[in-house]
């Protein structure tokens, strides 16, 4: 339960981001990674626990402190199927809404390929400038042993104006940009 949990925090970890510390290759995945047209560099990697691994990878020009442009891959070894992670980020996102008014969330189930995606909005309006940020995450299972892999793209706004015109843009964004997840050939992850 504790894997899944980490696993799930992704999304709210990722919109409180602190100091990119590390850049070291833990998955078997360097980068730089292409999605829709763009290339990601590799610019920070965590393991918060021994068997839960996280990586972000954002254009060259921008950073994980203030990106407009996210990817990010995780895998979490152990007793999780995709369906259980994506759930319990469901839960997390419901626990949010009291104090996040822009919440939103839908969760789209792949039961062929065993794969589930998380598609959700959050927002830090206490933020100088505030933040609005989508995010779009596939969980899939580990192609070696037990657990899940995540390959998500994440999206921001920055300020009142900026948020405002993120939100109003996001329609097209979303369904381009989850089209192309739904779809898109996965980097093989391993766990190190």
């Amino acid at each position: 339960m504790m894997h899944s949990k980490l696993i799930a925090a992704a999304a709210l970890t990722a919109l409180m981001a602190g100091p990119a510390l590390a850049q070291s290759d833990m998955l078997g995945v360097p980068g730089p990674v292409s999605f829709q047209g763009q290339d990601y560099a590799l610019a920070w990697t965590s393991q918060p626990t021994d068997d839960y691994f996280k990586q972000e990878y954002v254009p060259q020009d921008q950073t994980v402190e203030a990106y407009t442009e996210m990817v990010l891959i995780e895998a979490v070894a152990g007793a999780i199927t995709p369906m259980q992670a994506a759930a319990l980020q469901a839960q997390m996102l419901d626990a949010r809404k009291p104090s996040d008014p822009v919440v939103n969330y839908e969760i789209i189930q792949n039961e062929a390929a065993g794969e589930v995606l998380l598609d959700f909005v959050v927002s830090d309006l206490s933020a100088d400038p505030i933040v609005v940020e989508w995010n779009a995450y596939r969980y899939m299972p580990l192609a070696k042993g037990e657990g899940v892999a995540l390959f998500a793209v994440s999206r921001r706004g920055y300020g009142e104006d900026g948020a405002r015109e993120f939100l109003g843009n996001l329609g097209p964004l979303r369904s381009e940009a989850i089209n192309a997840l739904a779809t898109f050939e996965t980097p093989a992850v391993s766990i190190r």
